[in-house]
């Protein structure tokens, strides 16, 4: 058997510190579901097309799936566990997600609420057609993103 040398990795996850010795092959899914306990994070293709793994690094979306978890030493990383407020409430995303039915199986919904938040992060109000750009790598198959779309639109027009 192959004896492979780790590497050490810091990062901060949801704004707390994290240090892990990985194989350089290992994914940040994989840091992030196996062995920090992350598990809001999903796995759907295993190949970055799907946007099921979708995480924020350094608050700009990346598939998780097909980064390498030496790739997040020294940065911030944003799971789904993260993304609610200070004070233990939902962020707005996750509310209309809610209040509009844009979740019906779930499986994509963490992805599709961290690509939500980043494009609200660095655009207070963006169009229509930029909130469909923004979720364009997160495939849905149960709602048809129409409601995932009005979600989005809603928190924006809340002024959130």
């Amino acid at each position: 058997m192959e004896n492979i040398t780790k590497i050490n990795v810091h990062l901060r996850v949801n704004g707390f510190p994290y240090k892990a010795a990985v194989e350089p092959r290992r994914t940040l899914l994989e840091l992030l579901r196996e062995d920090l306990e992350f598990t809001g994070t999903k796995e759907g293709c295993g190949l970055g097309e799907c946007g099921t793994c979708t995480v924020l690094l350094d608050g700009k979306p990346i598939k998780s799936c097909i980064t390498l978890a030496v790739q997040a030493n020294g940065k911030e990383v944003t799971t789904i566990e993260g993304v609610e407020l200070p004070d233990g409430t939902l962020h707005p995303i996750q509310q209309a997600f809610i209040h509009h039915g844009a979740v019906q199986c779930g499986f994509c919904t963490p992805g599709m609420i961290l690509s939500a938040k980043a494009l609200l992060e660095e655009n207070l109000k963006p169009t229509e057609l930029e909130v469909k750009q923004a979720i364009a790598g997160n495939l849905c198959r149960c709602t048809g993103y129409q409601k995932i779309v009005e979600a989005i639109l809603s928190v924006i027009h809340k002024g959130s």
